[in-house]
């Protein structure tokens, strides 16, 4: 456990190194990005980033700004911040390595945006559930986090909360604290975004999403517009794939990572 300056935060950062035979010389980095508001590193602790150790690759996590134990400025939630924060943090840590940015939700538009600012730093995007920071994901984010009552998410909070007294309200509650302490409602939906062409994007992109998610409709288009890109749609599976189909999620992009057609692991 570390915190590292970066900027005006102090990011807390989680680190895991290669575990079993390096999968290249020097390992590849993979660094992995976890979702808004109620989620925090403490997702790929134990999930993914040990299956990726265990695969000779080493693992950075970290906490977004104003969640788990990172700072928690009163203001900077643009998207762009997000990815300045990341793109600061591998600065810090002196990383030269192309990275595997794997994104979850939220996390996965940060990896589309350092891929389309700083495509010397991403080697490839894996998006979990996620979408390309483009028009009509800011107008979701939108109709997510502003309007009557904090937007459709508190509402979705709320109602999944009464269903179930007995359930753990503390992540909803620090939630809770970090849209009405923080601009972050409002900086989100103003966030800089990308051509709806996607241009920008230009390293391999593997995107998996559920079926029942209302996602999952993007995962055609997404394969059609991007020159290197896979998707996958799981059957009988929302939103939460990380959390529950992890060993499938594990093993669908380490057979993507070590696929050689598009970016092998063993590649410069």
């Amino acid at each position: 456990m570390a915190k590292i300056r970066v900027g005006e935060l102090d990011i807390h950062v989680q680190r895991m190194s290669a575990a079993g035979p390096p999968a290249e010389d020097p390992p590849p980095l993979v660094v992995l990005v976890h979702g808004l508001l109620i989620d925090s590193l403490a997702s790929y602790y134990f999930s993914l980033g040990p299956a990726f150790a265990g695969q000779g690759m080493d693992v950075l996590m970290y906490d977004l700004r104003g969640h788990g134990r990172t700072s928690r400025p009163a203001t900077g939630y643009r998207l762009e911040d997000f990815v300045s924060d990341l793109d600061g943090l591998l600065d810090v840590l002196g990383e030269d390595r192309p990275a595997h940015i794997v994104g979850n939700s939220f996390g996965g538009a940060i990896a589309y945006g350092l891929a389309a600012a700083r495509p010397d730093r991403v080697r490839s995007v894996i998006a979990i559930e996620s979408e390309p920071p483009v028009k009509s994901w800011a107008e979701k984010m939108a109709e997510g986090l502003t309007g009557e009552e904090g937007g459709l998410v508190i509402k979705e909070v709320r109602t999944w909360l009464a269903e179930d007294p007995e359930r753990n309200a503390r992540p909803f509650q620090l939630a809770g604290r970090l849209l009405d302490r923080t601009t972050l409602g409002e900086d989100i939906p103003r966030s800089r975004i990308l051509g709806d062409g996607l241009a920008d994007i230009r390293c391999p992109v593997f995107a998996l999403y559920g079926a029942n998610s209302k996602l999952s409709g993007q995962a055609a288009h997404l394969a059609a517009t991007l020159e290197n890109c896979r998707t996958v749609v799981l059957p009988d599976q929302g939103h939460s794939v990380l959390v529950e189909r992890t060993k499938e999620t594990a093993d669908l992009i380490l057979d993507w990572l070590q696929d050689d057609t598009h970016t092998p692991l063993k590649a410069g």
